[in-house]
């Protein structure tokens, strides 16, 4: 979550007036996160997020986002809901951006999750993946393996070494290594693919709720376990794995889905993909990200240090 566009409580009041959902008390704008605007509204009914899409989101995929959502929710998994206004609409118009208006789940974010917390999100994601076992809808994965290159080369060559040097020759071998050993044999599904602890609530150290689909797209389903993996197990600066925090995220996705011997020999290299995913994204943020925007920006090497364990550390399950 972030804030690019901003709304003022004249226009947020306006839009609210399309719904049965109270007059305005509050319009807070959300820096974490670096996808769309976000804000936290409270009505004298109830209390909500304000989503406006910025340009990295299609909103031909939107669609996707309210189906995947409102199948997920239908299966009794904690997940927001779109709402919809009184003609039954739920995208809007709102300072130039498509928007929407999204329920609000209570609970909180860790930033240093517990086994406890992390066992817990991993049965929720493994919850997550037998409720879309019969949900048809796909999308491509925007920022899948075959995007990885493009967008280096995005960066330019000497944006990346100014991060960090030789960072553009170890990002390029490493593209070339993920492309040669993809394991395009693994079970395909639609899959969260971007499960960090601040996408996901909890409460009495359950989880109660998952958030920010926006990534959603159709691919391996076991690349979503390597990034929810790769997220939850490594200190925030990506120098320190916690094995008993990858341990319990495993275990409790085992409980909950079960996995399979060739997802698990596989492992290492899901994962290798998934830190120079998100290497790559926080690079490019880091270097196009405007002055101008609320937002927290991330510190792109911490996904380069977990790529390190990955390559040189890190067998298989």
């Amino acid at each position: 979550m972030a804030v690019y566009t901003q709304v003022g409580a004249e226009e947020a009041a306006e839009l609210l007036a399309r719904y049965d959902v109270g007059d305005l008390v509050a319009l807070k704008g959300i820096a974490e996160g670096v996808e769309n605007s976000n804000y936290f509204v409270e009505t004298t009914r109830s209390r909500y997020i304000l989503t406006l899409y910025e340009k990295r989101v299609d909103p031909e995929d939107l669609p996707f986002f309210y189906a995947l959502l409102g199948h997920l929710h239908a299966a009794g998994c904690k997940v927001p809901r779109f709402i919809d206004d009184r003609d039954g609409n739920w995208l809007q118009q709102l300072c130039g951006r498509p928007a929407c208006l999204i329920e609000f789940l209570s609970g909180f974010s860790v930033s240093t999750p517990t086994a406890v917390q992390a066992q817990a999100t991993g049965k929720a994601l493994g919850d997550m993946h037998k409720a879309l076992a019969d949900f048809t809808m796909e999308r491509p994965n925007s920022l899948g393996v075959a995007a990885f290159r493009p967008l280096a080369m995005r960066c330019g060559t000497d944006a990346l070494d100014s991060i960090s040097p030789g960072l553009s020759e170890r990002i390029f071998a490493e593209c070339d290594y993920v492309e040669a050993h993809w394991p395009v044999h693994l079970p395909v599904a639609a899959i969260h693919a971007d499960l960090f602890p601040d996408n996901v609530l909890i409460l009495d150290d359950r989880v109660s709720g998952l958030i920010d689909f926006y990534f959603a797209c159709t691919d391996i389903r076991g690349y979503d376990l390597a990034v929810t993996h790769a997220a939850w197990s490594f200190s925030s600066d990506g120098a320190d794995y916690h094995p008993e925090i990858g341990r319990a995220l495993l275990s409790g996705y085992e409980q909950s889905h079960g996995s399979d011997r060739a997802t698990r020999d596989a492992f290492p290299i899901l994962a290798r993909a998934a830190c120079l995913r998100f290497l790559l994204t926080r690079c490019f943020d880091w270097i196009n990200t405007p002055k101008s925007a609320i937002v927290t920006q991330k510190d792109p090497l911490a996904f380069l240090r977990r790529l390190d364990f990955y390559t040189d550390r890190f067998d298989k399950l």
